[in-house]
């Protein structure tokens, strides 16, 4: 089992201020829009280094989606900043019909996703965000595991071509991946070789998949583990092959187990390699208010939980 450590815990909210800050200058079109939420989604630096590339919308979430589709028009590159409730289930219509139907080019950068949103509870938290965002033709759907690669992933978004939905969260999480690393959107991350279980996870979910490895070679398992931060379009060739050689799979997100990576993975494998596959994710239901750690405890998201699903899984080959 390959080491992982870190030095540091970061929020990766404040990888994609990083990141949207180096976009802004490597590319003088990027532009961004908020939501009135300049500081729950790091965007002051952006801010102060461009001034006259803000757009503060105030709370009219659906009008700045429709700004943002404007914007493309005269060939900005607009990012558009709130919540991620309020960035899929508030303005679903907008994004439909004005980005993703007419196929421009605006990101979505949408903060606070998932349980760990944390006491602020149910009604902000949003499961369902990526099988909403998945479901629309066109949209390239990025869930970054750290801050280094939330940054990454930033960039990266701003070159590419076509709506962007950006995923990333607001607790501190350990930043273990390289400062520097490439990030090509639709290509898996290779963490770990395994011959036993493949756990495919995505976001914070990826660093349990890490601890519940280690738990898991303790007990004489050998995980194969693959961070997942693109769900669309999903590395299909890397499932398949790391599934041909372990015949089970584990996939683990911080999401409803409806309509997120996990089903993503399982249409993959009923068409072309069916094989036994355990969920960890949220068991559709809202969510609730807590610290993050004790919502994650409570609604089985974490790294002991993957240990058990992979205990279980095994069973079934």
């Amino acid at each position: 089992m390959k080491k992982y450590t870190y030095t540091e815990s970061k929020d990766t909210r404040s990888g994609f201020g990083a990141g949207l800050l180096e976009a802004g200058k490597q590319n003088e079109n990027v532009v961004a829009l908020c939501a009135d939420l300049i500081g729950s989604l790091k965007m002051n630096d952006f801010i102060k280094e461009f001034p006259e590339r803000f757009f503060q919308i105030g709370i009219a979430e659906a009008n700045m989606m429709g700004i943002a589709a404007g914007l493309t028009i005269g060939g900005k590159v607009p990012f558009t900043g709130t919540f991620a409730n309020f960035s899929t289930g508030r303005v679903y219509d907008q994004i439909r019909q004005s980005i993703a139907y007419s196929d421009k080019n605006v990101k979505i950068a949408a903060s606070h996703a998932g349980l760990t949103l944390g006491e602020d509870g149910a009604t902000h938290q949003i499961l369902e965000d990526i099988g909403l965002m998945k479901m629309l033709p066109g949209m390239t759907v990025i869930n970054p595991c750290d801050f280094n690669q939330t940054k990454a992933a930033t960039i990266a978004a701003a070159k590419f071509e076509g709506p962007v939905y950006l995923r990333f969260g607001r607790p501190v999480v350990p930043n273990f991946t390289p400062a520097d690393q490439e990030f090509v959107i639709g290509k898996a991350i290779l963490l770990n070789e395994g011959t036993d279980v493949t756990i495919i996870a995505t976001g914070h979910l990826v660093w349990e998949a890490i601890q519940a490895g280690e738990k898991l070679a303790e007990l004489g398992i050998s995980a194969e583990i693959i961070n997942i931060h693109t769900i669309k379009p999903l590395d299909e060739e890397a499932i398949l092959k790391s599934v041909a050689k372990t015949k089970c799979v584990v996939t683990a997100e911080e999401h409803n187990r409806l309509g997120g990576l996990g089903d993503s993975v399982a249409q993959v494998l009923a068409k072309e390699l069916p094989s036994p596959q355990e969920y960890v994710a949220v068991n559709d239901s809202f969510g609730e208010s807590g610290t993050p750690a004790q919502l994650m405890e409570k609604y089985g998201l974490n790294a002991d939980a993957i240990v058990a699903a992979a205990q279980k899984v095994i069973k079934r080959k």
